[in-house]
């Protein structure tokens, strides 16, 4: 029963998967008008994230399996947890508007359940932040630069590429970032099925990559629609840099079997061609603040509710929880209705309120 429960999820889980990350990876492409009717773009979008799961999806799935947790700990119930709490925390979040990264989620959830067992490879835990750093930072850099580049060789050499050329190029990097996605988000899904041994590699990766891909083009057109609107503004050669960085990026990780927040590495790479034009301005904009804040709140969502229900579900110890809950909520209090700053007051004369000979800087001695 179980193991259905957990397959259950895994496909739900997998499904917005596809609904959400897997089909933004098009939302250059489509918002450039490099490909018009919307179908097809999501068409590709699957396709691609079917593509991308067969061609290395292992590797994220063995990290997400049993590269974070021992395989002993992660049985059925654990499995259930993990997929669960992804799926919901995603589904949950999506629905009330907080943009949550699908990997971050994942193994925040998984980081939960090694902290209720006491037993976590802080090693890989780690490395796989340092990546959560070092990628999105890699994608602006190289869009920056390679902007730059682009500018100063189109002021001197004042070449102008052809407009098919930079079509296909634009198209092409579409479809690698469409694979990355692939490589990368499957495996959320499919980490904990093949950890549990609920399901083996061969078995559940064209499985799940079929469900991603699924979503992606039967329920992936408001995202990419919602996506594709915020990018209008980005012309040929700024999408070719974007997706190619993007997608690269992604792909190399994938290979070395570390789960990535796409969304974040794309939006780094966008601010990175804003940056090139006024680098200081840039810091300012609210995207910024809101990547740090999804950064931040995507794994510990996550990590506090699979941490909850492993101690109450496996150890039936409640009062880590209870401790756990009013902490939250108290945190909650004192951030909700924290002191609101004093008005100033304006108004002199008859208007004006008194104020106390005894108050402020008069009683210091």
């Amino acid at each position: 029963m179980l193991a259905i429960i957990a397959i259950l999820a895994a496909c739900l889980f997998a499904f917005n998967i596809g609904a959400s990350g897997s089909a933004a990876s098009m939302s250059i492409t489509y918002g450039t008008k490099v490909i018009k009717q919307r179908k097809y773009a999501l068409i590709i979008a699957g396709v691609g994230a079917v593509t991308g799961a067969i061609l290395g999806g292992q590797h994220v799935a063995n990290t997400l399996g049993k590269g974070i947790i021992s395989e002993e700990i992660l049985d059925i119930r654990i499995a259930c947890i993990i997929l669960v709490v992804s799926g919901f925390t995603l589904l949950i979040t999506n629905y009330i508007g907080i943009p949550l990264s699908t990997s971050e989620v994942t193994v925040g959830a998984i980081i939960g359940v090694g902290l209720s067992y006491q037993q976590l490879n802080l090693q890989m835990v780690l490395l796989i932040i340092a990546f959560w750093i070092i990628i999105p930072v890699g994608a602006f850099l190289i869009t920056m630069c390679l902007e730059k580049i682009r500018k100063k060789l189109n002021d001197r050499m004042n070449y102008r590429p052809p407009v098919k050329l930079l079509t296909f190029l634009l198209l092409l990097t579409g479809i690698i970032e469409a694979i990355a996605a692939g490589m990368n988000n499957v495996a959320n899904t499919l980490g904990p099925l093949v950890g549990a041994g609920i399901t083996s590699m061969d078995m559940g990766l064209p499985l799940m990559a079929l469900v991603v891909a699924l979503g992606s083009i039967l329920f992936g057109g408001r995202v990419l629609e919602t996506n594709a609107k915020k990018i209008t503004s980005l012309t040929l050669g700024n999408g070719i840099v974007i997706s190619g960085a993007t997608g690269g990026l992604v792909v190399v990780a994938s290979l070395l079997g570390i789960p990535i927040p796409m969304t974040q590495v794309t939006t780094s790479a966008i601010v990175g061609i804003n940056a090139s034009n006024q680098f200081k301005e840039v810091w300012k904009q609210k995207i910024i603040h809101q990547i740090a804040k999804v950064w931040i709140t995507s794994p510990i969502v996550s990590l506090v509710i699979a941490f909850g229900l492993t101690e109450i579900m496996v150890h039936q110890r409640f009062d880590q929880v209870i401790l756990l809950t009013l902490a939250i909520i108290a945190t909650y209090i004192l951030v909700r209705f924290r002191e609101k700053p004093r008005i100033a007051n304006t108004k002199k004369g008859w208007d004006q309120h008194g104020e106390s000979l005894l108050s402020g800087s008069r009683t210091r001695r």
